[in-house]
C-alpha cells in the first residue's frame, strides 16, 4: 500500500474526517451550513437550486455564514464545503453552474457520472480541489488522468448510485497506485465506521443516508421516518428508477405501486439529469446499507457531535 501524501487544498482544513454527501434534492444550505459549523465538509448538488437562478443565492449565503462563524469562532473554524456537479451529458445546466462555482471560490468540487478536464481545469484556476466519484479501479484511473486530485470509492452499500465492491477489495487496490486524498463510501452511518474507513487507508468517511434524518435535510417527514424504521434488509439495489444501479428504501418503491423484487431494468440511456429530473427521487428514496445505525431524527450537529464520541471510543478500543 502506498503512504498517502499531504492533502491538498481546503482538504487539509477539514477538522473531522468525514465529508458529507451531497443529497439530491435533500441537501440544501441550511444543511451544509450546520455540517460544516459542526466540524465536517457539507455539500450539495448544484441541481438542487431550482431555478437555477438559486444557485448564486444558495452560494453566497452559504460563504457568508460560514466566514461570520469564522470570524467570530477562530479557535473553532468551520470545515470547507463542497458542491456536486453531476457531469453527465443530459446535464444541461453544469456550464453554467460551474461558473457560478468559480465565482465563489468553492472550495471543494464533487464530481460525479463524468469525468471531463475543463471543469477540473475551472476548479483549479482558484485553488479549488476536486474529488472524483467512483465506482471501481478502471473509472478511478480515468478520473485521475483527466485531473482530479483525489477519489470517492463507492463500495457496496453506498445510498442513491452505488457500487457493488467489498470496500477492502476497493481500498487496496486503489492505494496500490494512488496516494492521494481518497473518502470512502458504503454503509458509514457511526463514528467506529469513521475510524474503520481510515484504518483502510481512506482520508475520509463519506456519509450520506444519515443525514437524511436531520432537522435540516429537505426530506419529507415520511422519508426521514422511513430511514429511521429501516435497516440493511429494506435497501434494495437496482436500475430501474434512474437507469444507474444504486440503493433505494423498498417501502417507497411499493408506496410508488412496484414490486421491488420485479422491478424492470431501465437503460442507462435512459438517465436524465436535466432541468426537470428530480421527479423519481422524489417518488422513490435513495438510500444505504448504513441506516439500520439511524435510530432518530435530530440535528445534524448532535448527529455529527455522536460521531466524534463514538470515533473515540472505537480508539480508545483499540488501545485496550
Amino acid at each position: 500500500m502506498k503512504a498517502k501524501e499531504a492533502l491538498p487544498g481546503a482538504l487539509a482544513r477539514v477538522p473531522f474526517p468525514v465529508i458529507a454527501a451531497p443529497l439530491f434534492i435533500i441537501s440544501n444550505p441550511e444543511l451544509v451550513i450546520a455540517q460544516c459549523i459542526s466540524g465536517v465538509v457539507g455539500s450539495m448538488p448544484a441541481l438542487n437550486a431550482r431555478p437555477s437562478s438559486q444557485l448564486r443565492d444558495w452560494l453566497a449565503q452559504i460563504t457568508e455564514t460560514l466566514d461570520a462563524h469564522n470570524r467570530a469562532h477562530p479557535e473553532r473554524p468551520a470545515a470547507p464545503f463542497a458542491i456536486n456537479q453531476i457531469v453527465h451529458k443530459s446535464n444541461d445546466r453544469l456550464d453554467n453552474d460551474m461558473q457560478e462555482c468559480v465565482h465563489f471560490k468553492v472550495p471543494i468540487i464533487i464530481t460525479s457520472l463524468g469525468a471531463r478536464p475543463e471543469i477540473n481545469e475551472a476548479a483549479h484556476s482558484y485553488g479549488g480541489v476536486v474529488m472524483h466519484d467512483v465506482i471501481n479501479n478502471t473509472f478511478a484511473h480515468k478520473a485521475i488522468e483527466k485531473g482530479a486530485d483525489g477519489l470517492i470509492a463507492v463500495a457496496a452499500g453506498a445510498g442513491g448510485h452505488a457500487g457493488v465492491k467489498s470496500p477492502f477489495a476497493f481500498m487496496q487496490e486503489l492505494r496500490e497506485w494512488f496516494d492521494g486524498p481518497i473518502a470512502l463510501s458504503g454503509s458509514i452511518a457511526n463514528g467506529a465506521s469513521v475510524l474503520a474507513a481510515q484504518a483502510m487507508g481512506a482520508n475520509f468517511a463519506y456519509m450520506g443516508s444519515a443525514f437524511i434524518a436531520t432537522h435540516e435535510a429537505r426530506a419529507s417527514q415520511e422519508y426521514k421516518a422511513c430511514v429511521v424504521n429501516s435497516s440493511s434488509d429494506d435497501i434494495v439495489y437496482t436500475n430501474a428508477i434512474t437507469g444507474v444501479h444504486g440503493n433505494y428504501l423498498a417501502p417507497s418503491i411499493r408506496n410508488a405501486g412496484l414490486d421491488p423484487d420485479k422491478l424492470p431494468p431501465k437503460d442507462k440511456s435512459e438517465m436524465d439529469f436535466g432541468s426537470n429530473s428530480a421527479k423519481a427521487w422524489r417518488d422513490i428514496w435513495g438510500a444505504g446499507q448504513g441506516v439500520g445505525a439511524v435510530k432518530a431524527v435530530v440535528s445534524a450537529k448532535e448527529f455529527v457531535e455522536r460521531i466524534k464520541l463514538e470515533y473515540a471510543q472505537a480508539k480508545q478500543r483499540l488501545q485496550t
